[in-house]
């Protein structure tokens, strides 16, 4: 392989985990979507393509083991190839968590909602943001736009703690309501979760740059 094609592989390479990138956001949106209009069809829909990116996570996995084995990057550009499998595998998870709310959708059943969605979707907006901010740093190698990513996760994290506060006092106060407010804590667990886990692509971002490997936003607690 020429360096012309090695470089232009490596960009693919890139330009790969973007669309991978796309594929979960879009996963991600639909599936709240799918859940506040109560539609099924399209939670099911959700559950068949996340094969999709799985099945692309593994392709850039290969691209990226292949360059490795044929090429032996060295310094910054190993560090890309590096960072990239491991980013690669954090978007397949948040893709996972956007299944799990589809699914989430199709096990509550025709049954009203327990409470109207407020801070689900908030949630999933600050997610949604936060990987699209994470992604153009990745792109950029701005490590301080990476940083700043991580400072929605205490968002998050405080929408999180108030939905399940408000779902525990309503199943408290209406044990019926304890199958309704159940999925939907699971639903907000994985919103949470899906922040945690840019705020670990935003760590792969700032290594891909520096070299350092940095823990970010440590909980306190």
């Amino acid at each position: 392989m020429t360096r012309e094609a090695y470089h232009k592989a490596l960009k693919d390479v890139q330009y790969d985990v973007m669309k991978m990138a796309d594929m979960v956001s879009k996963a991600l949106r639909d599936s709240i979507e799918a859940l506040k209009h109560r539609d099924f069809e399209a939670s099911k829909r959700i559950i068949d393509d996340d094969n999709l990116i799985n099945r692309k996570r593994f392709d850039i996995e290969e691209k990226c083991l292949l360059l490795i084995a044929t090429q032996q990057p060295m310094a910054v550009d190993l560090r890309v190839l590096a960072a990239v499998i491991n980013i690669i595998t954090v978007l397949e998870r948040i893709g996972d968590h956007a299944e799990g709310i589809a699914k989430i959708n199709i096990s509550i059943g025709k049954e009203p909602l327990v409470k109207p969605l407020r801070d689900l979707p908030r949630m999933s907006e600050i997610g949604l943001s936060m990987l699209d901010r994470c992604m153009k740093a990745f792109v950029n190698r701005d490590i301080e736009a990476a940083k700043k990513v991580c400072d929605d996760d205490d968002e998050v994290d405080a929408l999180y703690d108030q939905t399940y506060r408000e779902l525990l006092l309503i199943m408290i106060e209406n044990p019926r309501t304890i199958h309704g407010a159940t999925y939907l804590i699971w639903a907000a667990h994985n919103l949470e979760r899906i922040a945690d886990r840019v705020t670990n692509i935003a760590e792969r971002v700032v290594f891909m740059v520096t070299g350092k490997m940095e823990e970010m936003n440590i909980s306190k607690y």
